[in-house]
């Protein structure tokens, strides 16, 4: 086997975005009831992490290109470190290391990734990882690290390494998939580079022949329908001005949410009509809204643009590493005060994306990106980093309590990573029953994202107290529904009073 592969022109992207500003790095920390040793967390990344031979190679340019290549001299030891936590050792002191940890930038001289084990937070330990975007998404990660684990302790200690995944995305129909982006190579200039970008990483889409003859025979029926949506997301103007944007520095600051259990959410959803993601990412515009009304900002009539990441992974593809996910701009209603009606609109919104070719277009820009001059990726940079203000992501997780090192995962939380003028991230994880909601934000934009996760929890609960407040039934429903908002799609079975109150509220 070569010690030498190309990085394909999406991972390509994400290693040349990489800025002192913008580190295109994932940031996640597993909190622990107990203390696996250092040895004991060496020996699990050994055997189940370096499974994956990828994370034993470093990231490499030449004038041929960029190559992911074989560490001669690679070294856990130089990757597995050891921290305490000065002061009381809380919640407070693990955000100011993981923000620290988020400003510093990986060592580009070997493989791009670092664990940090913490051996002192709150009676037990935390583990923080730092793994660059040019590996894999968080889809992907997420299922990386859950290889680390096991639903027992027994079995998170056992040498059992896990199977490594294929390098890259399976192959497919590439002539498809050029023809479908045709419209973005003619508005980019360079069709041939942005149609092999597209085709080099976008395989997974092309795994399923028949998903790719669908978007072609629905471009047929819509006439420029793709070039439509490739005019708009050219000719979009900024985002709106808030102080989420502007230039950026290179100190983060990130914090976490108490977590929330995940039934109550998927009530409220059902009861209203809607999905679990329109709920969250409700809140989060909530939340928002709130901080900037209480900075003294102006918020009436205003909305802001978040990039919301859309897997592109075809269902069977695995643990395979690479990026393969597209992205779509989502207007955030922060201008809505009431929590219902922004609730619906949010849900409206999302709708209207459904289907959209954007998150392919997306893929494509950043493929171009990877292949493409430098001038270019100045551009495509410049487009994602003025038309918005945040990057929002949600990623599901297991619905199980696992176990690392021997140790259980009492809760689990990770940050991503902005480009440009982005100023803010939204992370939502769930994990054994819970949502976890995590935010990184720039230090001198926003020096204290503490006081705006502390918000989730109020914005749940305006949502929470509507639903139990209101008469019961579907009629009912739709008449808390503001006249002027989409009405709650039907939906089956509401369920009774006793069982849409959560437990925690009924012997209120």
């Amino acid at each position: 086997m070569t010690n030498r592969q190309r990085i394909s022109g999406v991972d390509t992207a994400w290693l040349r975005m990489e800025h002192a500003t913008s580190l295109m790095m994932i940031v996640g920390v597993m909190m622990f009831d107990g203390k696996p040793s250092l040895r004991q967390v060496k020996r699990v990344v050994e055997q189940r992490f370096l499974a994956f031979r990828r994370f034993r190679q470093n990231a490499v340019e030449d004038t041929a290109g960029n190559w992911w290549q074989d560490d001669g001299a690679f070294d856990i030891n130089r990757h597995v470190h050891r921290v305490s936590l000065p002061g009381k050792a809380g919640k407070a002191e693990l955000e100011a290391l993981v923000s620290e940890l988020a400003s510093t930038a990986l060592d580009f001289s070997r493989p791009l990734w670092e664990f940090h084990l913490v051996d002192n937070y709150q009676g037990g330990s935390a583990l923080v990882t730092r793994i660059h975007h040019c590996y894999a998404d968080g889809i992907a990660l997420v299922q990386v690290m859950l290889s680390l684990t096991d639903e027992t302790a027994a079995g998170s200690l056992a040498e059992v390494p896990a199977a490594e995944p294929e390098d890259d995305a399976p192959s497919g129909d590439a002539d498809l998939l050029a023809q479908l982006l045709k419209p973005l190579g003619a508005l980019l200039g360079n069709a041939r580079e942005v149609g092999m970008g597209l085709v080099e990483q976008g395989r997974a889409l092309a795994a399923n022949p028949q998903m790719a003859t669908e978007a072609l025979e629905e471009v047929a029926r819509k006439g420029m329908g793709l070039a439509g949506e490739v005019a708009n997301l050219a000719l979009m103007g900024r985002d709106a001005q808030t102080r989420f944007k502007g230039a950026l520095g290179a100190a983060k600051r990130v914090a976490w949410a108490d977590p929330l259990p995940l039934d109550e959410v998927k009530v409220v959803g059902k009861a209203l009509g809607c999905s679990i993601n329109d709920v969250l990412l409700s809140m989060a515009t909530g939340a928002l809204r709130d901080y900037l009304v209480e900075k003294g900002d102006e918020v009436d009539g205003l909305d802001i643009r978040a990039i919301v990441p859309v897997n592109l992974r075809p269902r069977a593809s695995g643990t395979g590493l690479g990026n393969q996910f597209g992205l779509v701009f989502l207007e955030l209603p922060i201008g809505i005060e009431h929590p219902l009606e922004r609730l619906y609109a949010i849900r409206g919104r999302m709708r209207a994306l459904k289907g959209s070719y954007q998150p392919m277009i997306a893929l494509a820009l950043l493929g171009a990106v990877g292949s493409g001059p430098k001038a270019l990726q100045e551009r495509v940079t410049a487009l994602l980093g003025n038309n918005a203000s945040a990057v929002m992501s949600n990623v599901p997780g297991p619905q199980q309590a696992l176990y690392f090192a021997g140790k259980r995962i009492r809760e689990l939380d990770f940050w991503v990573p902005q480009s440009g003028g982005i100023g803010m991230g939204v992370s939502i994880l769930s994990y054994n029953g819970a949502i976890q909601f995590g935010v990184i934000t720039d230090a001198g934009l926003v020096p204290d994202p503490d006081a705006i996760v502390a918000r989730f929890g109020d914005e749940f609960d305006k949502l929470m107290w509507i639903t139990l407040m209101s008469p019961w039934g579907e009629a009912a429903i739709a008449a808390e529904t503001p006249a002027h908002a989409a009405t709650p799609a039907p939906h089956k079975g509401v369920p009774s009073p006793e069982a849409r109150i959560p437990k925690r509220f009924r012997n209120l």
